[in-house]
């Protein structure tokens, strides 16, 4: 079926990943920046403005660093398969094509979430320190998250284009920046545009 297969796939790219320290130190780095983001930079640091809130220094501007965490995730997902030769074994196995593409998704998307549970004691500080209200902090991980997903899918379609995982990488990273570009002038030009 085809739930089985997605499954093989998936537990394949996991192995893939957790087997090299590259997504450990791709974590570890995340859940560092995104630290001192939030705690130590001047203009949004947390100890500035007294509260326990979230949304200004952590989810304020998160969607830059969202955006090179997917290009660094999605770079490998089909470009290394035909970097390394693999793809003409992946592709002739008897699995359909869907749940090759679902399941490569689906481990790169997992990665994602891995990186999210990393950054957990950044809202556990915050709530040890006073009273926060953990409905922001939930949509935003949430919106954070779907985002990613998005934007992970764009990753996989560039990375099954090219055979190079750092041109699959600035190709996604340029692609999640016109977005943001997008977004930033439609705030600034007003609500007609």
């Amino acid at each position: 079926t085809m739930l089985r297969e997605v499954g093989a796939v998936y537990r394949k790219e996991m192995r893939a990943y957790f087997v090299s320290p590259v997504p450990y130190f791709v974590m570890a780095l995340f859940a560092a920046y995104t630290a001192w983001k939030f705690f130590f930079r001047d203009e949004t640091a947390f100890f500035i403005y007294g509260r326990a809130d979230m949304y200004r220094g952590f989810f304020y501007e998160f969607e830059y660093v969202l955006v090179i965490l997917v290009a660094l995730i999605g770079m490998r997902l089909w470009a290394s398969e035909y970097n390394a030769g693999t793809i003409e074994t992946l592709v002739t196995l008897p699995v359909r094509t869907s749940s090759l593409v679902l399941g490569k998704f689906l481990g790169g998307w997992t990665l994602v979430l891995v990186c999210f549970l990393a950054t957990a004691a950044i809202p556990i500080t915050v709530a040890s320190l006073g009273d926060m209200d953990w409905g922001p902090v939930h949509g935003g991980y949430l919106g954070a998250f779907l985002f990613c997903g998005a934007l992970l899918s764009l990753g996989t379609w560039i990375s099954s284009l090219t055979r190079h995982q750092i041109l699959a990488a600035v190709l996604t990273g340029a692609c999640g920046g016109l977005f943001i570009l997008m977004y930033a002038l439609s705030t600034k030009l007003g609500s007609f545009f």
